[in-house]
């Protein structure tokens, strides 16, 4: 840890989530092998588990860290420098900066133990959420670290080829929300920069972006994809390529180096893009106006169209869907 960088406030502390699922037991014991015994965080994994057996992660995580490792009690306050693991047949969530748990409904499928965490630690802990994705099979997660990164929390996923099941961090890192992609030794070392998350996604360019070089950025990406951003507001794009620079192993800080990445590299130039495009979608995202559509729009539509005639929605503004559904749903409860 950089001993010039401040401590935070007492009782101000990030909070790391870790979800996995196939293979994951050995990347969390690995990962936890690489931290340092003090980080100043609080843990909370999600490994999917057997409902009906008990689970054995607590022996078997901690002989690999010297925090307090536990298995998660109903009403816990979360506390620094402790790792607590979600029982075989519960979602956990966060409330008030403690531990709730509830039973898995039996008909809730698929179960997304670690999207519903995530959530939740959103709505509580804002910035000072950390998600990590890691080995497992599936999409768990993906939904969750949307609302984290709206929070303005961090968002790391395990590099694909180091998994061994590539499917949950790839499918995090198709989001275009994840901040950080790296192996478990990266993941370390960024835990262990400092405690704060904000100054995990902290831009470490040693050269300042200036007005030149900013327009250079947005230049070359009208250039080289069928993007345009002169139009978008330049300070979340400055803050957004800041942060990609500092992500970038190979730009090494350097702005210079940087676009010398993204003409070589199209995966980056591809993360950069999906970070700056704005990914807003919310379930009847504007109030007014799905009232207008549920009361007004829809039922006209559906009392004057001919028998067997088909209603065709074309839903322009989305990004995951939510919108879609959303129609879909009102239509379904007109018809």
């Amino acid at each position: 840890m950089n001993a010039r960088r401040p401590r935070p406030a007492k009782g101000y502390f990030p909070v790391v989530a870790i979800g996995s699922s196939a293979g994951g037991l050995e990347a969390c014991q690995k990962l936890l092998d690489a931290l340092p015994a003090k980080t100043g965080m609080a843990f909370l994994i999600v490994q999917h588990l057997d409902p009906n057996h008990e689970s054995s992660l607590v022996e078997l995580l901690s002989g690999h860290t010297k925090m307090t490792v536990s298995q998660a009690v109903a009403a816990e306050k979360i506390e620094p420098d402790h790792l607590y693991i979600i029982p075989p047949g519960q979602q956990l969530t966060v409330a008030k900066e403690r531990l709730k748990l509830e039973p898995f409904r039996s008909e809730t499928r698929p179960r997304l133990p670690f999207d519903h965490l995530l959530v939740s630690m959103a709505a509580d802990l804002g910035p000072r959420a950390v998600a990590v994705v890691l080995s497992g099979t599936g999409m768990d997660g993906t939904l969750g670290i949307a609302d984290i990164r709206a929070k303005g929390g961090v968002v790391i996923a395990q590099e694909p080829t180091e998994a061994a099941y590539d499917g949950m961090p790839r499918s995090a890192i198709n989001t275009g929300q994840v901040t950080h992609i790296a192996n478990l030794d990266g993941i370390a070392a960024l835990l262990s920069d400092g405690p704060e998350p904000s100054e995990l996604v902290q831009a470490k360019a040693d050269d300042e972006i200036t007005a030149v070089k900013f327009d250079e950025v947005i230049a070359l990406l009208v250039d080289l994809t069928a993007y345009d951003f002169r139009n978008y507001k330049s300070g979340t794009l400055l803050r957004r390529i800041k942060r990609r620079i500092a992500a970038c192993a190979k730009a090494d800080g350097s702005v210079e180096k940087y676009m010398t990445c993204l003409r070589s590299d199209p995966v980056e130039l591809d993360r950069l893009v999906q970070d700056l495009l704005i990914n807003v979608t919310e379930f009847f995202r504007d109030p007014l106006v799905f009232k207008q559509l549920e009361t007004e729009v829809i039922p006209r539509l559906i009392r004057d169209k001919a028998a067997g005639q088909p209603i065709r929605v074309w839903i322009v503004g989305c990004s995951t869907g939510q919108e879609a559904y959303s129609l879909a749903i009102l239509f379904h409860e007109a018809l």
